[in-house]
């Protein structure tokens, strides 16, 4: 029997591959993002290539209580969410003191908030019929600090942070939950986070968009806590616990700087 699955960011980059992964399964899909544009184009070509159900909802989560509507328009239509794919975020560049404010505040409001109020509104009928998946999407960036990317860095480990917490709360309800922690990956996050010429993605031969969300599809199906894509990546979440902290964030610094 096909599943309902609601991903949000799901114009483009991971939450477009893993859109299609489900639809490629025969899943149903709500597709959530601000370009209902291209949501629309997204439907019309899931619906006759795969055969599946698309329901677009053109929202903006920087919005304070847009999860709320999205869950009352789903109630309304009678349409039950199987696994949430929380994979809207953004990010922004520069030192804190001269970042925008209003930009940062809306980071804040669509990678913690909506995210939170989003989990918390559908995960309640997922543990009353005892089965549901979660996926938060995190970073590597949630395991240190992070120089020139402070707030994007610390919205990341306010995701694993709950995703880990909530994931232990739920054993034994059949409900899981995976925090997705790519490294940099190919898409547009660098082009709007402003980081282009950033070391840590200049010159970089990236991995893409569709090889996370495989990755992130499998971690999720094995109901994976926490999923560091790439070996490089998850050595590097993993042996920071050992290193000084002064360092850990002088490094992160080094690595985000542009070149002179």
């Amino acid at each position: 029997m096909p599943k309902t699955v609601l991903i949000t960011g799901a114009s483009g980059g991971i939450g477009y591959e893993l859109a299609k992964l489900f639809a490629q399964d025969g899943d149903n899909l709500v597709l959530v993002a601000r370009n209902e544009n291209k949501l629309n184009e997204i439907k019309r070509n899931f619906e006759q290539n795969y055969q599946v159900i698309v329901k677009v909802l053109g929202k903006d989560l920087s919005q304070p209580n847009i999860a709320v509507q999205i869950f009352n328009d789903l109630e309304k239509d009678q349409i039950q969410i199987d696994v949430l794919i929380n994979n809207a975020g953004f990010g922004d560049f520069g030192e804190f003191v001269n970042t925008n404010w209003e930009k940062e505040a809306d980071m804040m409001q669509v990678n913690m908030v909506a995210l939170t109020q989003m989990t918390k509104l559908f995960l309640k009928g997922m543990v009353e019929r005892r089965r549901g998946k979660i996926v938060n999407v995190a970073s590597t960036a949630a395991f240190q600090p992070g120089p020139l990317m402070a707030v994007y860095y610390a919205t990341k480990a306010y995701v694993l942070s709950f995703s880990e917490a909530i994931a232990n709360e739920l054993e034994s309800t059949g409900v899981t939950v995976t925090a997705l922690c790519p490294g940099a990956t190919e898409s547009g996050f660098q082009q709007a986070s402003a980081m282009e010429e950033s070391r840590l993605v200049k010159g970089r031969k990236l991995p893409t968009a569709e090889d996370v969300a495989k990755y992130a599809y499998k971690a999720m199906e094995k109901g994976q806590v926490v999923a560091i894509h790439g070996l490089f990546n998850w050595i590097a979440a993993n042996i920071i616990r050992f290193l000084p902290r002064k360092v850990v964030t002088d490094v992160v610094r080094t690595m985000q700087e542009r070149d002179r």
